[in-house]
């Protein structure tokens, strides 16, 4: 707000304020308000929200001890005091550092006060914080009962995201069945950032060994498919494969979560099919502490977690169906599991020609539910900013047709 309010004529931020190199290589982004979408990839760091209000006052409040690393709010506050030195108005931008936690304590309080009392009042003069008595609960209130949403004709903000999801639902509706599937999938494979497959690298693949079980061998393998994106997978090889049965496997718990003696995987092996079972970035050996800090640095760079997430499947796909056991069938399955179905469907739906047959399980709720749900839970990684402006999951399924198979709980059966 201060740095797009001109009404704001001081301003003091207390304890966030610490630049997006410090941030990232410490505790990771934080919460969801705090994060514009592409602020990375357009430039924009923490000394940008006080440089962008220049001249006017600006006193960052830090904290020592903060959860924010101190060292880069002094370099933020560094950059910050440069700009405005050039413009002449040093003055105008400081910094105050108590020897405390993340907090809004009574030093932080003083210092607030004194900087407004210098900007708005014109009175430098130093103001100590006196004993008060808080205001009781029922004397905070600004409704007669406490609770806005008690008020008549209240309404919340599920409510107004529903009225507009209702419009969005209705646009896209009509924008499906008119337009032209082509370029409705051109904007969805823009807004989820998924490149076309013949752009996408090789992967580099590294067999650590095997392992042998009754029928079958597996493939212990590491596919670099970028720099610093390495994905550990497992081949499952048939001793009698059949000719150009082929899938590719993946679990939002990881290559692992169905590939013990007797589980899914191991049943269509038997069956003659060469199973490519993938961690994808984020589960299995990737999975990071949170996905939340993972799905929000690709969010502030831009990027959507699905999209890369879709682009490492295409990759897996291609390098399995050039390898001798597909070689002979052409396309080849794709099976998903859990959460990492939301990229499934958007790899096949931006390159079905690669996938003969899309079978997902434990399918999440589509994006519109998700919003008349109001409270589920869905992470920041399964999530395509902008998306329902132009289109659902639902529209994903219906080009794939009766290439899709969905089990909304158990197991999937080829």
């Amino acid at each position: 707000m201060m740095a797009l309010d001109e009404r704001i004529k001081a301003a003091a931020p207390s304890c966030y304020l610490c630049g997006f190199p410090a941030l990232l290589s410490t505790i990771g982004p934080q919460d969801a308000e705090q994060d514009i979408f592409g602020q990375l990839a357009f430039g924009m760091d923490h000394a940008d929200y006080i440089m962008m209000r220049a001249p006017r006052p600006v006193l960052m409040c830090v904290a020592t001890k903060d959860f924010f690393d101190i060292h880069g709010a002094w370099e933020t506050f560094r950059y910050a005091k440069r700009l405005y030195t050039r413009l002449g108005y040093s003055e105008r931008v400081d910094i105050s550092e108590n020897d405390a936690g993340h907090n809004y304590n009574r030093t932080q309080r003083e210092g607030v006060v004194r900087w407004m009392a210098r900007w708005l009042l014109h009175k430098d003069q130093p103001i100590t914080e006196p004993d008060i008595k808080l205001l009781s609960a029922a004397e905070l209130q600004c409704t007669p009962q406490g609770q806005v949403m008690l008020l008549p004709g209240a309404r919340s903000a599920y409510d107004l995201n529903e009225d507009y999801e209702q419009q969005l639902a209705t646009a896209r509706a009509a924008a499906w069945k008119a337009g032209e599937r082509g370029q409705l999938l051109a904007k969805v494979r823009q807004l989820a950032g998924i490149r076309r497959l013949q752009e996408l690298p090789k992967p580099k693949v590294e067999n650590l060994g095997d392992v042998h079980r009754t029928g079958y061998r597996i493939e212990k393998l590491l596919m670099t498919v970028e720099e610093g994106i390495v994905l550990p997978a497992l081949r499952f090889i048939p001793e009698k494969p059949k000719a150009g049965a082929a899938a590719l496997y993946v679990h939002d718990d990881g290559k692992a979560a169905d590939a013990a003696p007797g589980g899914a995987i191991e049943r269509l092996v038997q069956a003659g099919t060469t199973v490519l079972a993938v961690d994808l970035p984020g589960t299995g050996q990737t999975k990071a502490v949170s996905d939340t800090n993972d799905g929000y640095t690709a969010y502030l760079l831009g990027r959507s977690y699905v999209g890369l997430r879709a682009e490492n499947i295409l990759i897996a796909a291609r390098w399995l169906k050039e390898q001798a056991a597909a070689g002979q069938g052409g396309a080849i399955g794709l099976v998903a599991v859990g959460g990492v179905n939301i990229p499934a469907l958007h790899a096949a739906a931006m390159e079905p020609e690669l996938f003969q047959s899309v079978k997902v399980s434990r399918m999440p709720l589509t994006w519109s539910g998700v919003v008349r749900t109001r409270l589920a839970k869905l992470p920041i990684t399964q999530v395509v900013h902008g998306a329902l402006l132009t289109y659902d999951l639902t529209d994903l399924m219906q080009t794939l047709g009766a290439k899709l198979t969905i089990d909304l709980q158990g197991e999937v059966k080829l």
